[in-house]
Formats: structure tokens, sequence, C-alpha cells
């Protein structure tokens, strides 16, 4: 008897936990302001590709990540960052967070979601204006 009140004592807290961790999950990110995180130079002259990816950036991804990827507080970091740069987060991981939406790892903003809509060809558009700015500001 003992043994089976123990089975669903620990059945409850396991049930209880994921709950808890399935909220956490799912738990609105803090408001966003519009200040930015990072101080940004963007270069005088992009590329032609890179000139199309600020576009965008500025319609699907700024409203999160700031103007000129500066990050916004309480809404998602700042992609002109060390963390950010080719060696560390590749091209690829781009298009897998854009498409499918990535877990929070780095920062505390939450998990990001799908962009919706966005297609492959954005998405190299925009890692293409991201990487141009990174390079300027520093980041290789």
């Amino acid at each position: 008897m003992n043994k089976k009140i123990g089975a669903g004592a620990a059945a409850a807290l396991v049930l209880a936990g994921g709950y808890i961790w399935w909220q956490a999950e799912d738990a609105p990110a803090p408001a966003a302001s519009s200040a930015a995180m990072v101080k940004v130079t963007v270069p005088e002259s992009l590329s032609g590709p890179a000139q199309i990816g600020a576009r965008a950036f500025e319609a699907q991804c700024a409203a999160c990540h700031g103007v000129n990827a500066a990050g916004r507080e309480g809404g998602g970091p700042p992609l002109i960052h060390k963390i950010y740069e080719p060696s560390h987060h590749g091209d690829a991981s781009f298009m897998v967070a854009a498409t499918n939406g990535v877990r929070q790892h780095h920062w505390s903003f939450g998990n990001m979601p799908p962009v919706e809509g966005i297609t492959p060809a954005e998405v190299k558009s925009i890692v293409t204006y991201v990487r141009e700015v990174q390079r300027a500001n520093g980041i290789d």
C-alpha cells in the first residue's frame, strides 16, 4: 500500500513539474521598449543583397530585434553581438530560427517563435545584411 502511495506521489510531482515547465515555455515575454541594447554602426554602403536584407529585416525582424539589429529591451536580443558571430551561430542557424523558431538559450527573452510567412530567400538576404553590419562593428 505504501509503495502505491509513494508511486502516486512521485507521479504527481512529475506531472506538476511538467506543467510548471510547460507554462514557463508559453509565458509571454516582457513588454518591449524601443531602447536599443547595443550601439550599432551601419556601413555607409551596403551591397545590393544586404540592402534587400535590410528592408526584409525591418519588415520581419526589427519589431523584436530592434532597428539595425541592435536588440530591444524586453523584446529580442541584438544580432550585432559577438554571440551571433559566424563561428558561433552560422548562417544556417538563422534559417532554422526564422523558419522553426528556437528555444531561449543565450538571453532571457523567452523562446523565439517561427516567423510566419518568411521565405528562405528573405532569410538569406537578412543574413547577408546582418553579416555586413556585424563586420562593420568588428564582429567577424
